[in-house]
């Protein structure tokens, strides 16, 4: 289990540190925090206001990565990317429902409409395939993206892994010497 939880956690730290967008990593760690999290990345959000569409699926491909880490290494997933799939989840269904970034849906929002008390939705039935449909089709090419980084980047997973079941914690100055 703890193997797992280094990959897991190495392959959200490998691949932000190689993605442009990324928020910068401050500290890496395999020390369970309650029962929910049996490991942790810890970033420095950057102070922005709005946020541009390649940011977003940066950060996607990133909380996507632990996920791929599994999947890479073990060819298995765990129920460690609970509170990941979560997050990208929301975020891949704001980008096509409320940003209005996605081709197919279109610049429009319904993001006033979605709070209001009603019975009825905004949109047809057919919008709604369109929206689940575009936002699994996000979430899934982001997904394809961390494993593709993450076997590109395999050396450096391994070592980071390697050196969080031996160390618990890293900083950046830690990934810094391991990987440049």
């Amino acid at each position: 289990e703890k193997k797992i939880i280094a990959y897991h956690e190495a392959g959200h730290a490998v691949s932000g540190w190689f993605l442009e967008n990324a928020h910068p990593l401050l500290k890496v760690s395999i020390i369970p925090r309650g029962v929910a999290a049996l490991g942790y990345a810890q970033y420095l959000p950057k102070e922005k206001y709005i946020e541009r569409e390649e940011e977003m699926l940066d950060r996607m491909c990133m909380t996507l990565a632990g996920r791929a880490a599994e999947r890479i290494v073990f060819d298995k997933i765990s129920t460690g990317a609970q509170n990941d799939l979560d997050h990208v989840t929301r975020v891949a269904y704001a980008m096509v429902s409320i940003f209005g970034m996605n081709e197919k849906v279109g610049n429009v929002s319904f993001y006033d409409m979605q709070n209001q008390n009603t019975f009825s939705k905004p949109f047809s039935e057919e919008t709604a395939r369109l929206i689940d449909d575009e936002a699994r089709k996000i979430i899934e090419a982001q997904y394809l993206r961390a494993q593709n980084l993450l076997r590109d980047k395999r050396k450096e997973l391994d070592a980071l892994a390697d050196l969080l079941l031996k160390k618990e914690v890293l900083f950046k100055d830690d990934l810094e010497a391991l990987i440049g």
